[in-house]
């Protein structure tokens, strides 16, 4: 998607703070962190809500799982994390490319929103 912000990130068009990169998934810093530690998971491949995933996604879904896990466990978050992803505008979606945030740092409370 040629105005995707997260694109831009992937073809490295826009900088952003790289924690965690694969062929397939790329994980970087929040730039309006909403707890000491937020990262963003996405798929390399555009794919804008979850709404447009495919049997054919099944396996990075899987990945980007995965990775948030090896992150999690590389940056001493052993007390806990949260992965959310939002789909769709009132669900708070602002990109549209799929991707997780990963929260940590401090007590998350429940409900979120």
């Amino acid at each position: 998607m040629q105005d995707c912000v997260f694109c831009k990130i992937v073809k490295k068009e826009i900088p952003a703070e790289v924690v965690y990169e694969n062929d397939d998934i790329l994980v970087f810093k929040d730039i309006k962190p909403a707890a000491p530690v937020h990262l963003l998971l996405i798929p390399k491949k555009h794919i804008p809500t979850f709404f447009d995933l495919k049997e054919e996604d099944a396996g990075l879904l899987g990945e980007l799982h995965l990775a948030a896990a090896r992150v999690a466990r590389e940056m001493g978050l052993e007390k806990g994390f949260r992965l959310t992803g939002n789909c769709n505008q009132d669900a708070g979606q602002l990109v549209f490319h799929l991707h997780y945030h990963l929260l940590a740092g401090r007590t998350l409370h429940w409900p979120p929103g």
